[in-house]
């Protein structure tokens, strides 16, 4: 099932039109409940306000329009303080205790993996929005994320023809940094490329005057980062500040995400390159149609929106999609009507279910960032995600509950 771009435009332009009568009339029933799991304090914050309010966004824009078979979703929502102790905690919590009928949570590829299990046990229907390493195969977990089949695939073949072969990898010291070093080994030798050197960090490191001796003694055409935070997203002003910047440029897998390229100086962020299925910046009338009804609600200083925030967008109205396709909120007839193809328009294109995987297709989009804005370089339709060697068929093995890692 595929929901054109001009049903998206009229269901979103009747969805503010119905914002205007607050006393719509809901078919009797209990409210359908959807549970979000987010950073809204703590390291991670910056992240997490972004993913909430996009939930919020989608949510009530749902409810506008009549809801989901004609019954109100009820947000059911939890702080985990960038703690994974407390997505454990609250992931118990709201699949058993207020037993939601779907889940959109995580940032962390850490904290995914320590509520996905609980989630699974319960039966309770997960989506994971957020770009990550990809390999996660479950199939009682969606991942609207981009994965580095998505995003390396077309960053790295462009940089490696643009400035050279040697790359210098700094990553964020966790699974998420941890399989995207190999993925980008992977892809690099898939070009003719290698990578030279790779460097770990945890999120409370905002020191790399070592780190920078070094890739000065390696001299690498280009570095890749996997940061995460705002410790790491010191490494760009002493980067600039030995005058290194000039002469090695930057691909990364996370810069932006959280508007840092507006809030830092604009001669750090400039010329660093980057891969998204979504920018603020897409000239699509369906982006421009969203970010208007994001502003209404929550204002114009609320930073970037960046695919990280469109991710849980667009998880919550795919889902909604399938609730509807399946005329059903259980979790088996929404899991099987997403696996039939299910697809919807965007702002910033068209997403695709993907049934084996339960991973989506995307356009992905090869930016870089000039003047505090990401420029748009190329563009890549439908792009299928991340399967290492084919092995995720939850199809032929419903059964599969693992993370594939790509072999190097």
């Amino acid at each position: 099932m595929k929901i054109s771009r001009r049903q998206a435009l009229a269901s979103a332009t009747a969805a503010v039109a119905a914002s205007a009568f607050p006393r719509f009339a809901f078919a009797q029933g209990a409210a359908i409940k959807l549970g979000t799991i987010a950073d809204t304090s703590g390291p991670l914050q910056p992240f997490g306000t972004q993913k909430l309010q996009c939930i919020q966004l989608a949510v009530e824009e749902i409810n506008a329009a009549g809801g989901l078979l004609g019954r109100k979703i009820e947000l059911v929502t939890y702080d985990a303080q960038s703690s994974d102790q407390l997505y454990a905690q609250f992931a118990q919590q709201i699949a058993l205790r207020d037993r939601v009928n779907v889940v959109h949570a995580g940032l962390q590829s850490s904290s995914r993996e320590v509520i996905r299990p609980i989630l699974r046990r319960a039966n309770a229907l997960y989506f994971y929005n957020t770009p990550y390493e990809g390999g996660v195969c479950d199939r009682n977990a969606f991942l609207t994320g981009t994965t580095p089949g998505q995003l390396l695939a077309n960053l790295l073949p462009f940089m490696i023809k643009k400035f050279g072969k040697k790359i210098y990898v700094l990553a964020a010291d966790y699974n998420f940094g941890q399989l995207s070093e190999k993925w980008t080994r992977k892809i690099a030798k898939e070009n003719g490329a290698e990578v030279i050197a790779s460097e770990f960090f945890p999120l409370d490191v905002n020191q790399f005057g070592p780190t920078i001796g070094k890739i000065q003694a390696a001299k690498p055409d280009f570095i890749v980062n996997t940061f995460v935070g705002p410790g790491h997203a010191a490494f760009y002003g002493q980067w600039a500040g030995t005058g290194m910047k000039k002469q090695i440029p930057i691909a990364s897998q996370t810069f932006g995400e959280a508007g840092e390229h507006l809030r830092m100086p604009q001669e750090l962020s400039e010329g660093i390159f980057v891969c998204y299925n979504y920018f603020e910046e897409l000239n699509k009338p369906a982006n421009a149609a969203f970010l208007e009804r994001f502003r209404k609600k929550f204002g114009t200083n609320y930073g970037y929106v960046s695919d990280l925030g469109m991710s849980e967008y667009m998880g919550v109205r795919i889902w909604a999609e399938a609730v509807k396709k399946a005329n059903a909120i259980e979790r088996e007839p929404v899991i099987k009507a997403l696996e039939a193809g299910l697809s919807v328009d965007g702002p910033g294109g068209t997403m695709k279910a993907d049934p084996k995987t339960h991973h989506f297709v995307f356009d992905m989009h090869l930016a870089e960032c000039k003047s505090r804005k990401f420029e748009i370089l190329q563009s890549f339709d439908q792009v299928p995600p991340t399967n290492p060697d084919g092995v995720c068929d939850l199809l032929k093995n419903p059964d599969t509950n693992q993370q594939f890692e790509p072999k190097l």
